[in-house]
């Protein structure tokens, strides 16, 4: 219990009030052009998984034609699991364990867990198993590697926050680029499957699974070699004089060896809590509530259509083959997450206003019917009915927008919550930043997780009809 709680004012309006900043920032490291870049591929670690999950959708649909009920609903359950499993294990790492391994060691411990796991997905482009027996084995992997991607996020911000935002910005730069960069594969190695059918075929396609299973066996093999390339160059990392100047007392401490300026560094880069247990979490969560509802409701949006509805959505044209067109939407709606992202850097299109950046996410519920208007794949064979918006490149244009404003959006919110210049609820109070920070995080992922559960709803709207049975 705390003893005395400091008494404080009404909470202001954000666009009335100016915090001022304190001068006492450390000193920023010189950090040279290759970590940046390593920073950068783990980065794209971070994330790489969970876009490999979701690009290859079409193949896990296309191997549970046996079980119409379950492919209505992979989808779904995919997400939801991963992303529970993925809050449950950021909460264990964070919060919950005793007794964390070095950075290093866990770093290059996940990444390769997470080859491995890759590796058997490629695996399973080649082996024909049940339908039931198959969605098992994907939903436990996928949920096997949510999991190593939260003790993986969690070592490698802890070693970036060490170099400042010069570590900071190449991991979460990273993070926006990997998705693109999974997509264009995807497609490229899709069209190479499909380039040689004539126009009848694309026109009467009924898929037997062939092109889906030789896409995904690229798409596979490629994320696999990546993970191992990035194992390497974590290895590069670890190697660096300036690592061990920067992160040497996290692996020291690991190992129950005393560090004498363990204590200092961790104090000035701001991990360790000023006030300790004079945390008041309440009191943050409480202050902060617009920011974390806007950036979990953004979230929520997004999973609850993107991908188990906008996957089912086929092209109206007859010369565009609906696997290439799948495999597009992907491409399309990552780079409007990274074109969101990147609209970030500009100083004269960033709102902070925590009011109007939840205005902006509570709009993002219009996609949801605009996504519904278009030609969404029904399970009912008897439902012929014309589309509302029956134009490809319409709803193509309406996932780019909803890519840029998730990707616009959610990054606002993460970097104006523990803003001090710019979050008039902190009030200059520099230990509170990194609290907000976390409590935010776990605001997004949390959205994540009930934007999964969504989707059952909406795929509910979609086949009027139990979800859950077809």
């Amino acid at each position: 219990m705390i003893s005395s709680q400091p008494q404080y004012e009404p909470i202001p309006d954000d666009d009335d009030v100016s915090v001022d900043q304190e001068d006492s920032q450390p000193e920023a490291l010189e950090v040279d052009v290759r970590t940046k870049r390593i920073f950068f591929v783990l980065g794209c670690a971070l994330l790489l998984p969970w876009n490999v999950l979701i690009t290859a959708i079409p193949f896990f649909l296309s191997r549970l034609e046996d079980s119409p009920s379950l492919k209505l609903t992979f989808s779904s359950y995919l997400s939801a699991l991963c992303n529970f499993v993925n809050l449950v294990s950021l909460t264990h790492a964070t919060f919950l364990r005793k007794h964390s391994p070095s950075p290093s060691l866990e770093t290059r411990r996940m990444i390769l867990v997470l080859a491995g796991l890759t590796f058997m997905l490629e695996l399973s482009t080649k082996i024909r198993l049940p339908a039931g027996l198959f969605a098992i084995f994907v939903l436990l992997n996928g949920a096997a590697q949510a999991s190593c991607c939260s003790y993986l996020q969690k070592a490698v911000i802890t070693v970036g926050s060490l170099y400042g935002p010069a570590g900071l910005q190449p991991i979460l730069s990273g993070q926006a680029a990997v998705a693109v960069v999974v997509s264009s594969v995807q497609v490229l190695s899709v069209a190479t499957t499909t380039w040689s059918l004539p126009r009848e075929s694309i026109a009467t396609y009924v898929s037997d699974g062939s092109a889906e299973e030789r896409a995904a066996f690229i798409f596979f093999a490629c994320s696999t070699v990546f993970l191992l390339f990035c194992a390497l160059a974590h290895s590069w990392l670890v190697r660096m004089p300036l690592y061990q100047r920067v992160a040497g007392f996290l692996e020291e401490k690991s190992q129950g060896k005393s560090h004498h300026l363990a204590d200092h560094a961790e104090e000035h880069t701001g991990l360790v809590p000023m006030h300790g247990s004079g945390r008041d979490i309440g009191r943050i969560l409480k202050e902060n509530i617009i920011y974390e509802f806007a950036v979990a409701y953004v979230f929520i949006i997004t999973l609850s259509v993107f991908p188990p509805i906008t996957t089912s959505i086929l092209p109206t044209s007859p010369d565009i083959h609906p696997l290439l067109f799948s495999s597009i939407h992907f491409l399309v709606f990552n780079t409007g997450d990274l074109i969101g992202r990147y609209l970030c850097s500009f100083p004269s299109l960033l709102i902070w206003s925590a009011h109007r950046l939840l205005a902006l996410s509570l709009s993002r519920t219009l996609f949801i019917p605009l996504f519904l208007m278009c030609n969404v794949q029904r399970p009912d064979s008897l439902i012929h009915s014309t589309p509302v918006i029956s134009s490809d490149l319409l709803y193509m244009l309406i996932l780019l927008v909803f890519g840029v404003s998730n990707g616009y959006v959610g990054t606002m919110c993460i970097i104006s919550a523990p803003s001090l210049e710019h979050n008039p609820r902190l009030r200059g109070r520099k230990e509170d930043v990194d609290i907000v920070a976390t409590v935010i995080n776990f605001s997004l992922t949390g959205g994540l997780v009930i934007g999964s559960a969504a989707s059952f709803g909406v795929k509910a709207a979609v086949c009027n009809c139990n979800p859950f049975t077809g």
